[in-house]
């Protein structure tokens, strides 16, 4: 990025990114801890889970026209506030009916937010090497939230309580705010008379894009099971919640070091390549999980797992912004963020009830399978080159 304006409003980006997922993602690992000390079972952690996708699935598109429509600062304004009133009321009632509420507000408020994010983040790059570069930097965020949200939130369960970690979780959206509120507002994407403008579902009948959007479910499932099955196995195991945020944290921050240097790779190898091998050493991770008995082994193989799938989204998301309408990127986000969160919703349910029957090994062997098929797609991938929309 060889603009310091275009560097500063992405940096700012990225940052407000950091705090409104790092909301999420602390209370994704601290409100499963909650139900499982209170008793209740895997299944019942993998239907809390679910939640915090199931609301993304039905507001995606609705959040799509409206980041189209409005722009950034709207949407992420609509967002802080609705991730801190549902995790307010995790402080004040830390029930199990109460989580599942929480989880429904601030997956939807972290699904308009992202959309929106992405959407500016995209109009920002004026040529397909710098939406590479830019989607790279914007894809730290989760990276660098994963990290955060869990480690902090494990330290302050150890020593102060989940109402302690709540309580943090609430506060983080609003300096997402602060951050976000000086990116300067971008013009509306003229319309060009004639240009032809696709519906969602004529857009998801396209062979490239359905195509991108099953590899990336095939990823994604492998996050997910990452996210639900290490706190379940660190449970049964009897380690700390500290312990079990560490080992989430190592995973983060391996996928923030390689999306570091994402630039330098997307010049040199080609987008296929990329993904292709990000799946063969994802599944071969994956088949490897059950074997680590020992802290350092699963700590190790976390670390790894982030080198693998923190490579993929930045690829992803550039082809994504070359291969859709320019007036319609926000509704290209919509399409991807229900493909992924309807998987968010269905394979936490799968990995529980599968996990309580069989034991989790048989959930991380099946992934393994699913993603090690889907290689050949991944090696396959061929992206168009078109120039990102001008800003």
């Amino acid at each position: 990025m060889k603009s310091p304006t275009l560097r500063q409003a992405v940096l700012r980006l990225v940052a407000t990114q950091v705090c409104l997922h790092a909301a999420m993602a602390g209370f994704r690992m601290a409100a499963p801890l909650l139900a499982l000390q209170a008793g209740y079972s895997a299944a019942a952690v993998g239907v809390l889970l679910a939640l915090f996708a199931l609301s993304q699935v039905f507001l995606a598109l609705p959040a799509g026209r409206f980041s189209d429509r409005h722009g950034l600062h709207r949407p992420l304004r609509w967002a802080v506030a609705t991730a801190s009133c549902a995790l307010g009321l995790a402080v004040v009632w830390p029930h199990f009916v109460v989580l599942c509420a929480s989880a429904l507000g601030v997956g939807a408020a972290s699904g308009l937010a992202l959309i929106a994010l992405q959407r500016h983040a995209g109009r920002l790059a004026n040529s397909p090497t710098e939406l590479r570069e830019v989607f790279s930097w914007l894809a730290i965020g989760p990276s660098l939230s994963n990290f955060l949200g869990p480690v902090l939130a494990g330290v302050l369960i150890d020593s102060a309580g989940f109402r302690s970690a709540f309580l943090a979780m609430a506060l983080l959206p609003w300096v997402a705010w602060l951050l976000v509120a000086r990116v300067p507002a971008l013009p509306p994407v003229p319309v060009v008379a004639g240009a032809p403008t696709l519906s969602s579902w004529a857009m998801s009948r396209q062979p490239a894009f359905r195509r991108l959007l099953l590899i990336n479910w095939m990823l994604s499932s492998c996050w997910d099971v990452h996210t639900f099955l290490v706190p379940v196995i660190g449970h049964e195991r009897g380690l700390s919640a500290t312990v079990i945020g560490a080992i989430l944290g190592a995973f983060a921050v391996a996928a923030t070091l390689v999306r570091m240097a994402m630039p330098w790779i997307a010049a040199r190898l080609h987008e296929g390549r990329v993904v292709g091998f990000a799946m063969v050493a994802t599944a071969v991770l994956l088949a490897l999980y059950p074997l680590a008995q020992q802290v350092w082994w699963m700590a190790v193989l976390s670390v790894l797992l982030g080198v693998a799938l923190g490579s993929v989204q930045p690829m992803i998301m550039s082809a994504l912004h070359q291969i859709t309408p320019q007036g319609q990127h926000g509704q290209a986000l919509a399409l991807r963020s229900m493909t992924i969160n309807a998987s968010s919703v269905v394979m936490p349910l799968l990995f529980g009830s599968v996990g309580a029957v069989v034991g989790v090994s048989v959930v991380f062997y099946g992934v393994a399978c699913v993603v090690g098929a889907g290689a050949r797609m991944g090696f396959g991938l061929r992206t168009p080159v078109r120039a990102a929309a001008p800003s």
